[in-house]
This record gives C-alpha cells, structure tokens and sequence, in this order.
C-alpha cells in the first residue's frame, strides 16, 4: 500500500511539473488556438483567448482573429515583435464578425511595439481590423495589407473596444504602394469603442480610416512618416480630442474616393474637433501642408484646430480634381474657431467660421494636452 502511495504521488508530481513548465504554451478559455507566449502567431478560428498581462508576448508572424473569435488583450500586456522575422509578416488582424478587445488603462496601457535592440519605423506591421460598415468603394474589397475582406451596410457594426493602446515602429512596406499603418480601420462600425491611442514612429500613416462609422476620440499621433491622421472612402466618424507632432507629410489627409472623386457614394463626412497640428523635429516635405484634401475632399468638418508656428505657409493642399471644386464650392470643408501660427498665412480652400484666436486644439496649443499624460 505504502508503495502505491509513494508512486501516485511520483506520478501526480510529474504531472504537475509538467504542467507548470507549460503554463507560456497552453490552450486558452474555450478556443482551440494554442497560445505561447514566444511564438505568438496564427488564426484564432473559434471561442476567446485571453493575453495573460504578467507575460511579455514575441510576435513571429500575423496573427488574425477569424470571423466569429474574439482576441481580449487585458491591461499592461505587451506584445513585441520579433527582431528576426519579415517585417511585413509581423502584425495582427481582426476579420469581419470578430472581436478585439483592447482594455488598457491609463496606468497600464496595452503596448504593441519593436523587439529590436535598436527599434526604427517599419520594424513590423501594426493593427488591422475589418468590419461590416459601408465604404463607397463596394462590399466586400480587400484591405491593403493583411488580405482582410471588408464593408457592407451595418454602419453600427462593432469589432470590440481598443482603450490605452501604445502602438509603435509600425508602418512596414511592401511596395511604396503597398504599407501597414499604425492602426487601420476599414469599414468598421459605430458599435467599435475606440479611445486612447498612442501611435509614435509609424513607417507610414499613424491612423487610418477607410469607410465606416467608427469614432475615435484621445489620439496621440507622433513622428508619423506619411500623414498622421488619414480617412477616405466615405468615412461617416468622428474623431475629437487628436494630437499630432512630428509630422512630415500632412497632419491630416482626408479624401473621398480615388476612382471616383466626384460620385462615389456614400461619400466622406469626417467631423473632426479638437485637434493640433504640431511640426515637431520631423522635416516637412515642401508640397505637403497641415491638411490635405484631395481626391473629392467630401464634407469635413473641423472644430477648434489648432496649427503651431513653424507649418507651412499654406495651410492646405487641395486637389484640382471636380470632386473637390465641387464640395469646395458648396462649402463642406469647414473650420470652425481656430489658432494658426505666425507662419501660417495662406488660409485658401476651407470656409472659415468663429473665432480665429485663443483656440487650444487638443487642450493645450502645442504642447502635449493633459489627456495624453499617460503617453509620456
């Protein structure tokens, strides 16, 4: 009997240590996906997994959320990427009919960043999500990166939450053409909670919308390659409380369609409030300007812009195709109560409204506003 006792308890030990030393690669929740916390890559097709935030994930390829699964990243996980593989092989993707749920907080924010000892712009990817919300380029198109089918006719439609995310490096390329953002958005609904993101160092745009409905509010967007802030495709969302610095191409760049500027329906209505638009150290590109609008412009609306000193003369760049002559001339771009700096004198193209001093932007003219404190 003593015998018995003892190997029992021999084989119980085993198999405790066994599961012990397998806790970083295990099964998660109720999804077949098999998680390992250094080789975080491949499709989540079924159920939840949850990131556990006392470990510190290497992401080794894409990893896509499939329709139907959720992702839930909870509050101070990081997830690096890895310093060897593809850069273009690098970043995460959330399908049509599935969920991420990003729950940071202002203490411990979500981190998706560079593994490399010495992280630049385009060491990986970024975050690509798709939804179900109209775009005027028709149902279901192809993200440009990541292969994601997206767009419909549920503007409302939700992929989840993203709350204090830190994206950074982002913006790998495979053609000039063809790049990740920090964060992309295409066609995704109003149902999506999205507030506090911070992208720094993106290889291309730091946020993009194509299509959708989804409103953003408290983005930070520093040392952005290409624009910061960029929409088209009939996106219907807002985007209030918008820091941007470093920029050097636009601050914002807002279209409606490329193929059809002047007819693609439905078309852009972008309401954006709140908003500073700061040089920074980044060098500006000649024939870019604070805000470009281009390829039928559609209605944008800006409420309390503010653009630094040290901008271009010319506060936008405008197409010279009919879409934007025609929105132009109705009168749907728009600013409303606005601080341009001294070397800002060139205010051709939006109809100006209100008053033209003491406007804060983002809450604090050109510095940092207090909102993105937790960004530091």
């Amino acid at each position: 009997m003593k015998k018995s006792l003892f190997a029992m308890a021999a084989i119980l030990g085993l198999a405790l240590t066994s599961c012990s030393s397998d806790d970083n690669n295990k099964d998660t929740n109720n999804s077949s996906f098999v998680l390992k916390v250094d080789d975080l890559k491949g499709e989540i097709k079924d159920g939840t997994v949850t990131l556990d935030p006392t470990q510190t994930y290497t992401l080794t390829g894409g990893l896509v959320v499939k329709g139907g699964a959720t992702l839930v990243i909870p509050a101070g996980t990081v997830i690096k990427s890895s310093p060897t593989a593809e850069a273009t092989s690098l970043y995460i993707a959330v399908e049509r009919n599935a969920k991420i749920n990003i729950n940071g907080t202002a203490a411990k924010p979500v981190i998706m960043t560079s593994g490399k000892a010495t992280p630049a712009q385009s060491d990986w990817g970024g975050l690509i999500i798709a939804g179900n919300g109209k775009v005027n380029t028709g149902d279901n198109g192809t993200s440009e990166v990541g292969g994601l089918s997206y767009g419909g006719n549920d503007n409302a439609d939700s992929s989840g939450n993203i709350n204090f995310l830190k994206i950074s490096y982002t913006g790998s390329k495979y053609t000039a053409e063809k790049e990740y953002n920090g964060v992309s958005f295409f066609g995704v609904g109003s149902g999506t909670v999205v507030s506090d993101i911070y992208t720094f160092e993106s290889g291309d745009d730091g946020i993009e919308f194509f299509g959708g409905a989804v409103n953003a509010s408290n983005l930070t967007i520093i040392n952005s390659y290409d624009d910061s802030l960029d929409f088209a495709d009939g996106w219907q969302g807002t985007a209030t409380n918008v820091y941007i610095k470093g920029v050097s191409k636009a601050g914002v760049e807002g279209s409606t369609n490329a193929k059809d500027p002047s007819g693609a329906s439905p078309m852009t209505n972008a309401k954006v409030t709140n908003i500073s638009i700061v040089k920074g150290g980044a060098t500006f590109l000649a024939d870019e300007k604070a805000i470009n609008y281009k390829e039928g412009g559609g209605k944008q609306t800006y409420t309390n812009l503010y653009v630094a000193d040290g901008m271009p003369a010319a506060l936008t760049k405008l197409s010279a195709d009919a879409g934007v002559t025609a929105n132009l001339a109705a009168g749907n771009f728009t600013i409303t109560n606005y601080t341009f700096g001294a070397s800002v004198t060139d205010l051709t193209g939006p109809k100006l409204a209100g008053t033209s001093t003491g406007n804060l932007g983002a809450g604090n003219g050109a510095e940092l506003p207090t909102w993105a404190n937790w960004t530091k």
